[in-house]
């Protein structure tokens, strides 16, 4: 049987950095106006806005390189707990339309945040 956890482990943060990444270039190129929409009707100072690019570009960028690694999956577990508490409170208990979980994405990437921080970064990292 092949093992190499340490393969799984880059598996893991190559999935959730790459795929979160997505939503941070997303917001280099199109703004965080939405962000600051939410932050607005929440009564929250649009300027926190702004640390969205911390959670969805910086953080992700850490969890490739394997770079201070579980800072990097705990920023991006925070941006999740604040986009769910701004955006999705009222799915957290839904079901989407194809019977899935309505926040299936959002709880994807909090959870295997949650996972990179306790697994760690694996031998295949930039040494931090």
């Amino acid at each position: 049987m092949l093992e190499n956890a340490d393969l799984g482990k880059l598996i893991v943060r190559l999935t959730l950095g790459g795929l979160i990444l997505f939503h941070g270039i997303s917001k280099l190129f199109h703004g965080v106006g939405f962000v600051e929409s939410q932050l607005a009707s929440h009564g929250l100072p649009t300027i926190l806005a702004y640390g969205v690019y911390v959670g969805e570009v910086l953080a992700p960028l850490m969890v490739l390189l394997g770079y201070h690694t579980r800072i990097g999956a705990l920023l991006i577990a925070i941006n999740m707990i604040v986009a769910i508490a701004l955006v999705h409170t009222g799915q957290l208990l839904s079901l989407s339309q194809t019977g899935g979980w309505a926040l299936e994405l959002q709880g994807f990437f909090l959870f295997i945040a949650l996972s990179v921080i306790f697994l760690g970064p694996g031998r295949y990292k930039l040494h931090s």
